[in-house]
């Protein structure tokens, strides 16, 4: 079987001006430690085999990332025997999703008729669930985690890639693998050495992301708001609110024109209760913003090489399925590769299996995604026309049936043991 992506970079040979300070060798090199490569490597390293996982950032805590964390991932969690560890950490448990819309909250996903033991979305910071995730596969010796290994190139060699070259740490390093997973989110630099090009679509909206501190009386977890031709959606994070506030595409330089005071206007306009905080928001800096986006690959790998998560495919923030989504890829590369790994057999096929096996629930979930977006977010949006809760999100049933698929996807998945 050929490869039908070459990757870009470098070959075997040394650049004159890389002075490599360690070459190391492996057996699977996973570049980011997000929720996908964390998890990834968790899976492996407890089949006995050997992982280094390679974190450009020096540390997890960084803002404004997804928080939620579905009955999919706790239920893999619980095969792992670590669901009831993970929840002594502080968390708060989300049962519906709602829309508050003209003083009137709609329920339009009920997580509590779920047939599982985790009837609801855990919401917790990430950093926490990242460090919870690494610090258990610390315990196995066959594990190896690098903060601060900035990838900049592939190791290419026998017409496939043999592992990375990464900056830190006082200079240059090589890992060489039988394996290299790319996890390293929606700007991977790995797909881009490599040469994969996403299929791009263009969600209607963009994001942005700041904080408002959060007093002890005020309801937990996650909350939609929508008004006057605006969506906010506020995450509770202890003392604080993480706050995505919903734009329209191609709307954030008019929004910046338009002043700080327009936006601490349109703030309390939906959420009233903000009025006593919202002048905290003093900078343009304490503002963040994310250009929303969704695509996929249409080829995951390449020999030696597979990428998972949002580096494979970028969702929208609709549903907040992207951790789940991403974990759930990296429990099928574990299931599907753990074996051609620790048998030093591993062929371009299994590689494709990984896709083939998730490459249906991904497309579904962001043809729903995009039917979200279209049909009931860019109507939100539009200041010209009053928002009304579609009639179908009323009915029980569906409520049921949309839970259903946010919470666990087109089809669960479980660790094979």
């Amino acid at each position: 079987m050929t490869n039908d992506i070459t990757p870009t970079s470098p070959t075997d040979a040394v650049s004159p001006q890389h002075d490599i300070l360690d070459r190391q060798t492996t057996t699977c090199c996973i570049v980011g430690s997000g929720p996908a490569g964390a998890v990834l490597a968790l899976l492996l390293t407890r089949q006995g085999i050997p992982v280094m996982l390679l974190e450009a950032h020096k540390d997890f805590d960084r803002d404004f990332r997804g928080d939620t964390i579905h009955p999919s991932v706790m239920e893999i969690l619980a095969e792992l025997g670590l669901a009831d560890r993970l929840l002594e950490l502080r968390h708060t448990k989300l049962r519906q999703l709602s829309i508050r819309t003209d003083g009137k909250t709609f329920p339009i996903a009920d997580f509590s008729h779920l047939k599982t033991r985790y009837q609801y979305i855990t919401v917790m910071p990430q950093v926490k669930f990242l460090e919870f995730i690494t610090e258990e596969a610390k315990q196995y010796p066959n594990f190896q985690l690098v903060l601060g290994a900035n990838v900049q190139e592939l190791i290419v060699a026998d017409g496939g890639v043999r592992g990375v070259r990464y900056r830190g740490h006082g200079g240059w390093h090589e890992v060489r693998a039988q394996l290299t997973v790319g996890a390293d989110g929606r700007h991977s630099r790995l797909r881009q050495l490599a040469g994969f090009q996403p299929i791009e679509t263009s969600p209607p909206m963009d994001v942005l992301w700041f904080r408002l501190p959060r007093r002890p009386d005020e309801p937990e977890g996650l909350n939609g708001r929508i008004g006057s031709g605006h969506i906010l959606v506020t995450i509770d994070r202890d003392d604080s609110w993480q706050i995505a506030y919903v734009i329209p595409k191609g709307g954030y330089q008019d929004l910046r024109a338009a002043g700080l005071e327009a936006l601490r206007k349109s703030i309390v306009e939906v959420v009233p209760e903000f009025s006593d905080r919202v002048e905290l928001l003093k900078e343009w800096s304490q503002v963040a913003f994310l250009s929303v986006e969704s695509n996929r690959l249409p080829q995951w790998y390449s020999s030696g090489l597979l990428l998972i998560g949002d580096a494979a495919h970028v969702m929208s923030p609709v549903g907040g399925v992207g951790i789940n989504y991403a974990i759930q890829d990296a429990v099928v590369a574990a299931n599907l590769l753990s074996e051609p790994l620790r048998t030093g057999r591993l062929q371009l096929q299994d590689l494709a299996k990984v896709q083939r096996r998730r490459e249906l629930p991904t497309r579904c979930i962001q043809v729903f995604q995009s039917l979200i977006q279209k049909q009931i977010l860019a109507k939100a949006l539009n200041p010209g026309q009053k928002f009304q809760v579609p009639s179908l999100l009323r009915l029980s049933i569906l409520r049921d049936l949309l839970a259903r698929f946010i919470a666990f996807g087109l089809v669960p998945v479980h660790v094979k043991t």
